[in-house]
């Protein structure tokens, strides 16, 4: 689908949000939706992908002042590659692009049941998400998920549109700024099952979540067990033992 934003002149510029700006606090109204995006981030987390410079997060306000007025956008998920060192003593209410860093590199939005805004493209205050990511941010990649189908739209921003995608043979995404694929994996965690998006690192291996790699560890400790028992059997055999 290939959707043409109405053309606009806007004055953009980057400030920091007001320390008296309310911040929206809508509630999530699918449980999916939250553990989908922890499961993003944590794979990344056990595979050593984030860094102290990188910014990833979840329902956190991304904002812009377009023509006098404080514009305030907070993605299902989003990847920074680099952001500007804050005090430790401070903590972050939002994130205003390049006055505190990189451009987003990726954003995505996971489809509710009820209309999220995904696809507008209302070119006015507050202004549509889609033409938010395209037009104003310019966000290089917009992802949307629709949990409950598994549908899977990547799009890349090109000549200012975003364009889809296509898949590669494996169903996957190639996400260049992360070096890594992005798909669809279909099974059970946290007593939920369905779709969710997972990584495949450039080996085609799934960046896995912390209780598949701890059910890794212990085959790998089961193996080892295993062939520690049949060596001692062995030698036993050839009358070998420990006290000799």
């Amino acid at each position: 689908m290939t959707i043409t934003p109405t053309q606009r002149l806007l004055c953009v510029t980057w400030e920091k949000l007001p320390d008296n700006f309310l911040l929206p606090d809508d509630p999530v109204d699918n449980l999916h939706q939250p553990l989908l995006a922890t499961a993003l981030s944590e794979s990344l987390g056990l595979a050593n992908f984030i860094t102290p410079v990188m910014l990833i997060g979840t329902n956190f306000g991304l904002c812009v002042n377009v023509e006098g007025k404080t514009v305030v956008k907070a993605p299902d998920w989003f990847y920074i590659p680099q952001v500007f060192p804050i005090s430790t003593n401070q903590n972050r209410r939002s994130y205003t692009p390049r006055l505190e860093g990189d451009i987003p590199a990726i954003v995505m939005e996971f489809i509710s049941e009820s209309d999220g805004g995904e696809y507008s493209l209302t070119p006015y205050y507050p202004f549509g998400k889609w033409y938010f990511y395209e037009q104003i941010l310019q966000v290089p990649i917009y992802v949307i998920f629709y949990p409950l189908t598994g549908v899977l739209e990547v799009r890349e921003l090109q000549d200012k549109r975003y364009q889809l995608r296509e898949c590669d043979a494996q169903g996957r995404y190639f996400i260049s700024s992360m070096n890594l694929a992005l798909g669809v994996w279909q099974g059970s965690r946290m007593n939920l099952t369905g779709y969710w998006l997972r990584w495949w690192n450039q080996d085609n291996q799934i960046l896995p979540w912390p209780e598949e790699l701890v059910a890794i560890e212990r085959q790998r400790a089961e193996i080892e067990r295993l062939r520690a028992d049949r060596l001692a059997a062995r030698l036993r055999e050839l009358g070998i033992t420990d006290q000799e």
